[in-house]
């Protein structure tokens, strides 16, 4: 089996409308390892979440292709799970219930995934409100029942598009070392779309720095903290890392570059 969990070749994506039309993406060449979590940065506009969207499906490109698994995508796929900025849980639906949307719509809602459902849940801390509503949780709360609703399905890929952007700072911070760990527990392929670089530096293996539309992969990063030892930091401990500062200035230098000011 091979080791690549998701291809990009030659990507290109133009929008029309009536008017005009507009290059969003441009010549994308992308390779993702499996168990691998790739970061996504790069200025408002740029098609970082374009490029979620092109590989669970939900649209389709218009040069190129996509490959996941082994098969090109042309529709959204099981293997491929989705967690959106906005925890989108349906407020009369019970955490449980919510949890099990997925299996629902696939039609496989039986009683193994009840019980996975049921042990996501407690593993991630909200056990005891498995019949609760939404509205009777934290924002954090909210968004590991959205990470247990998207992995009970069981995907090999998961898309993460800015998840914690909503959140308060402190929650964000002790979220990304929750959701990090489960991750790589879970031995998942991870691709993160998000503004901020630090959380980037500090969650992901390879940073990818896109530049201003027409979206191009302008560089990419290996992240490592040898200063910290063989095992990888948490992201909380990640940031106290000798490496984290030179990381994130060569990253910081790289936009306000392609924003036309360099430091």
């Amino acid at each position: 089996m091979s080791d690549v969990a998701v291809v990009i070749e030659g990507v290109s994506l133009w929008y029309f409308t009536p008017e005009q039309q507009t290059l969003a993406l441009s010549h994308i060449d992308l390779q993702i390892r499996r168990g691998e979590f790739v970061a996504i940065v790069g200025q408002s506009g740029c098609g970082k979440s374009t490029l979620l969207s092109l590989i669970s499906g939900l649209i389709a490109p218009s040069q190129g292709r996509v490959i996941v698994g082994n098969a090109v995508v042309r529709a959204p796929s099981p293997q491929v799970g989705y967690m959106l900025q906005q925890d989108t849980l349906f407020e009369w639906r019970s955490i449980l219930d919510n949890t099990l949307l997925g299996a629902e719509i696939m039609g496989v809602a039986d009683e193994k995934h009840r019980a996975r459902a049921l042990d996501l849940l407690r593993r991630y801390g909200l056990g005891d409100f498995v019949g609760s509503y939404p509205n009777e949780l934290s924002g954090g709360m909210r968004q590991r029942a959205a990470l247990a609703r998207t992995l009970c399905t069981q995907p090999d890929i998961l898309l993460l598009d800015e998840p914690f952007s909503a959140l308060d700072f402190q929650t964000r911070l002790t979220l990304s070392d929750e959701i990090s760990e489960i991750l790589r527990n879970e031995g998942k392929t991870a691709i993160l779309v998000t503004h901020d670089i630090s959380e980037a530096i500090s969650m992901a293996d390879r940073v990818i720095v896109m530049s201003r539309r027409p979206g191009r992969i302008k560089a990419e990063y290996a992240i490592a903290f040898p200063s910290f030892g063989e095992n990888r930091p948490s992201p909380f401990l990640a940031r106290k890392c000798a490496e984290f500062n030179t990381l994130f200035e060569t990253i910081w230098n790289e936009l306000q570059e392609d924003d036309g000011h360099v430091r």
